[in-house]
């Protein structure tokens, strides 16, 4: 047994959970992910606990959800529910803006919603979300521009035409 693995799950596991859930989307597919990466690092925990557990196990997150693509079993997808929006200016309407946006990411690509949560939630650069996901800053400067921009058009149809139309 790895003592060191346990307390690492232990204290680290959550933040792990979390990270995972931005990635997918779903808690239990995030839930699932971590476990696979997990089962993995515990057969080689006393080389990866001797560099940088954290950074390992992200990349590890990362690629194993981006390899998911690939796997059919993963493709199912609950149908997407609108919902009506409360009035503006309150708390409600905060979280349906934030709730609007979450399943707005879950229709980027992978490897685009993998470049927004590694820059705007782990606050990563793009060399080193180059690293993590085996491209070139280039390659995730293109990821992280085209979610964007498919964000903006989602959020705002109506402006996105018009600029469009104007260029």
């Amino acid at each position: 047994m790895h003592t060191g693995f346990e307390e690492y799950v232990r204290a680290r596991g959550d933040t792990l959970r979390r990270f995972a859930y931005l990635l997918c989307g779903d808690r239990h597919l995030g839930e699932d992910l971590v476990q696979e990466v997990l089962v993995k690092a515990y057969r080689r925990w006393s080389r990866i606990e001797a560099d940088q557990p954290d950074a390992y196990l992200r990349t590890a997150l990362v690629r194993s959800h981006v390899s998911w693509l690939r796997r059919l079993s993963n493709a199912e997808r609950p149908a997407t529910v609108s919902h009506d929006r409360p009035a503006a200016g309150d708390f409600t309407d905060r979280q349906a803006d934030r709730d609007d946006l979450w399943s707005r990411l879950t229709g980027l690509t992978r490897a685009q919603r993998a470049v927004l949560v590694l820059r705007y939630y782990e606050d990563l650069d793009d060399r080193q979300i180059g690293e993590i996901l085996r491209c070139a800053p280039s390659t995730v400067r293109v990821h992280a521009a085209r979610g964007l921009a498919r964000l903006r058009h989602e959020l705002n149809p109506v402006h996105s035409t018009i600029s469009g139309a104007t260029s």
